[in-house]
């Protein structure tokens, strides 16, 4: 998007601007990605997907790697739309998340649905 990089990691202005980072389960073990899956979070963002999706607002999910990808058809709703891309982690950013342009696109998709943009500048 060609903003200049933010000064620290704190991404509470997106949270501000209506912005929710969740993941497909919440908890993991130190240096051990995925260890907590199957262990009950995923019911527990199911419900807050649909939850989301039943709202009447617009609502923009993007849904990075195929964890999130899985929560496509719960947001098949009137007022969802969904993006997907790989993952951005260190590990996959490089088979396809860059240049994707979710944030773009997200922005795109919002402003069709009549809603206003969001800003993804950080501090």
């Amino acid at each position: 998007m060609g903003y200049p990089l933010p000064s620290n990691g704190d991404l509470t202005p997106w949270a501000q601007r209506g912005v929710l980072l969740l993941n497909r389960v919440l908890t993991v073990r130190p240096s051990n990605p995925a260890s907590h899956r199957g262990k009950g979070w995923e019911a527990v963002t199911e419900c807050a997907i649909r939850a989301l999706a039943a709202r009447a607002a617009p609502l923009v999910a993007i849904l990075w790697g195929r964890d999130a990808s899985t929560l496509k058809p719960m947001l098949a709703a009137g007022n969802c739309v969904a993006i997907e891309s790989p993952h951005p982690s260190p590990l996959s950013a490089s088979r396809g998340f860059f240049g994707s342009r979710p944030f773009s696109r997200a922005n795109e998709l919002l402003v069709g649905m009549g809603a206003e943009p969001i800003d993804w500048r950080l501090p």
